[in-house]
């Protein structure tokens, strides 16, 4: 995705406007949040066949470790393109996995027609009947199983032809659609979605609610409520950029604020303050005087606030750690800061302990590491004037930035502190020999530990020697004896294993040594 700030209306202050209560008003319906937070302590789900770890495999020294490592949290699965089939095979697959863990994957659906008007992540459907065929798919491949689903970055915060709340036409205007019902035909798209992916017993749903860089919370409110959020379970913000938690925060209360004032009372979402005013953008401690207009639509309309049947929100930690990049003044004729800034840093890692009524999760919906396009700045390119190199095309790899995102991480993050050798001996017909070197690189002794990696496929443990061998499902874990439970920073050890399978050179892409990544 390409989530590119533009200019941005400034919300009317609430505390500005005269109003007049009207009666007879009927309450919209309780959002889908109502759940009593039931995402609340779930355990996300990791893939250990993820993008990220697939890049690993053809990376090597310093770039194959920051992927390896990045790839041993959870972050996002994208689901693009594709038939109706596929697509339901590619979620089936991740939802099949997690479920068999008791664990939540995050699926981001990302197909709609002129996704990104065009630009660096262009793609997806032809038309609406297309659009919502694929997204039976998806649902078909998710079932009654649990999954998170980020439903369209970018959806609701480019829309073609669309025109903002000041009545101001937008710059997505493709010629290829027609302008009068381009802008329609995308909540078409949208609704049709949510009603698909809400249907299913354990999905949790979430809207593109944009980021503090972007749209006013008046204008992402109408929208939002346009696209049925009061079906869904709210919105997520900051997808594939860099906004400061601390404001996301703020940003996203205002947004469930604005959106109960307006589904329940008298109230316009023209009307909620926001980050522009009566707050100062550039200023946080200003901030506090949007959250006092909301304290007085509050008081003005009767009304309580109520977390359990607001719409919650999500949050995108995978790069925010060190917030948003400013480009030097003057340089560049558009600087993109939205697009590979440099000296970026992973934020929160992915959680659904958030401590906050409201907040849902913290998630890795942009997988960290992977480009935003070929970033060129305003220049003719084909070079990143910041980074004198050519930048991947978007969703690829880019391993300079992905050693300033580990480098500058925000909690900081260890580096693995264990090496693996999975070294596949021979192999026959229905099975293979192997053999695992253990190696202690860290700077503290290990006593006692366990190897874990997961098998694609059908692959398994027929006998093992020099550890305790078990296999649930796909996931193996060898634990050490007693005689080899020790070791010094240094040192290894070896284990060994008569595998079973059809597929022997399948070499699995992640290990953990206790719980902690390592590199393989």
């Amino acid at each position: 995705m390409t989530p590119r700030p533009l200019p941005r209306a400034v919300a009317l202050a609430a505390a500005t406007v005269a109003i007049c209560a009207i009666g007879g008003i009927t309450a919209a319906p309780a959002n889908a949040a109502a759940d009593d937070g039931a995402l609340q302590g779930a355990e996300l789900y990791r893939n250990p066949y993820s993008t990220t770890l697939e890049a690993a495999q053809s990376l090597s020294g310093r770039a194959r470790a920051d992927a390896q490592l990045l790839g041993s949290i959870p972050s996002a699965d994208w689901i693009t393109k594709g038939t109706p089939a596929e697509a339901q095979t590619a979620v089936d697959e991740i939802v099949d996995a997690a479920a068999a863990l008791g664990q939540v994957p995050t699926i981001v659906v990302y197909n709609l027609p002129f996704r990104d008007c065009a630009q660096y992540s262009a793609g997806g459907a032809a038309d609406t009947a297309e659009y919502l065929a694929w997204v039976d798919g998806v649902a078909a491949g998710i079932g009654d199983r649990d999954a998170i689903v980020i439903l369209e970055p970018d959806g609701l915060g480019i829309i073609p032809w669309n025109t903002d709340g000041n009545g101001n036409a937008e710059w997505c205007q493709p010629a290829e659609l027609d302008p009068a019902t381009a802008a329609d035909d995308r909540y078409v798209q949208v609704n049709g979605a949510v009603d698909r992916l809400t249907a299913l017993a354990g999905t949790h749903v979430y809207l593109d609610g944009t980021h503090t860089g972007w749209l006013g919370v008046g204008d992402i409110s109408a929208r939002l409520i346009r696209a049925g959020v009061e079906r869904t379970d709210g919105f997520f913000l900051n997808a594939s950029n860099y906004e400061e938690t601390r404001k996301l925060e703020k940003y996203g209360t205002w947004i469930s604020e604005c959106i109960h004032l307006s589904q329940n009372s008298w109230w316009e979402p023209a009307w909620c303050g926001s980050q522009y005013y009566p707050a100062n953008p550039a200023d946080f401690d200003t901030w506090t005087a949007t959250d006092a207009t909301y304290d007085q639509a509050y008081a003005d309309t009767g009304l309580t606030r109520d977390p359990a049947a607001q719409a919650h929100f999500v949050i995108d930690t995978s790069r925010n750690g060190q917030g948003p990049w400013t480009a030097p003044a003057g340089v560049y004729p558009d600087p993109e800061v939205w697009c590979n800034p440099p000296d970026r840093g992973i934020g929160e890692r992915p959680t659904t302990d958030t401590g906050t009524a409201l907040i849902d999760a913290f998630l890795w919906i942009k997988v960290p590491g992977e480009s935003d396009g070929k970033c060129f700045r305003g220049t003719g390119g084909p070079l990143d004037p910041v980074r004198g190199i050519e930048d991947p095309a978007a969703g690829v790899w880019f391993p300079q930035q992905a050693r300033e995102l580990v480098a500058l991480a925000n909690p900081p993050i260890a580096a693995q502190a264990c090496t693996i050798e999975y070294l596949v001996h021979g192999t026959w017909p229905g099975g293979f020999n192997t053999q695992i070197w253990v190696e202690n690189t860290g700077t503290t002794p290990i006593n006692g530990w366990a190897l874990e990696w997961t098998f694609r496929g059908d692959l398994g443990i027929g006998n093992g020697w020099s550890a305790d061998w078990s296999q649930q499902g796909q996931v193996v874990t060898a634990s050490s004896l007693s005689w080899n439970a020790a070791l010094a920073p240094g040192a290894r050890t070896t284990i060994g294993f008569i595998g079973k399978g059809a597929d022997p050179a399948t070499v699995p892409w992640l290990f953990e040594l206790n719980g902690a990544p390592c590199t393989s």
